[in-house]
């Protein structure tokens, strides 16, 4: 997925109108830039860019971290009732999806470039 079809979807996902948009554009950005980074470290060296499979990952993330900007480092915030828990990492909930990805990747991997030979019998040389 195109960087610029991520800023639109994270866009969509906060449901910033296009005139704040253009104020936090770098903003969202630079998130979705750095989350970007961050899944393809994840991915062990299998791929240098974000799968297109995996990119919802990257809205999802950048979304999230939005939300969190003034509330950085906190476990938990409350206010007048409301109250908010943090994971311990934006990628926890993707761990299984990110896992199961990989190893796919293997699986693909492994099944290319097998050759099987097939003879019957002795063969003088």
């Amino acid at each position: 997925m195109a960087d610029t079809d991520l800023t639109k979807s994270v866009q969509v996902m906060l449901g910033l109108p296009d005139e704040v948009m253009t104020q936090q554009r770098e903003k969202i950005e630079l998130i979705i830039d750095i989350t970007s980074k961050r899944l393809i470290n994840m991915l062990k060296g299998v791929s240098n860019s974000v799968p297109y499979e995996l990119s919802y990952i990257v809205i999802e993330v950048s979304v999230a971290r939005y939300n969190r900007i003034a509330n950085e480092g906190m476990k938990s915030y409350s206010q007048e009732g409301e109250s908010i828990t943090f994971s311990n990492s934006d990628f926890d909930e993707f761990k299984n999806d990110i896992g199961d990805w990989l190893d796919n990747q293997a699986v693909t991997k492994s099944t290319l470039g097998k050759v099987r030979f097939i003879g019957g019998g002795n063969h003088a040389l």
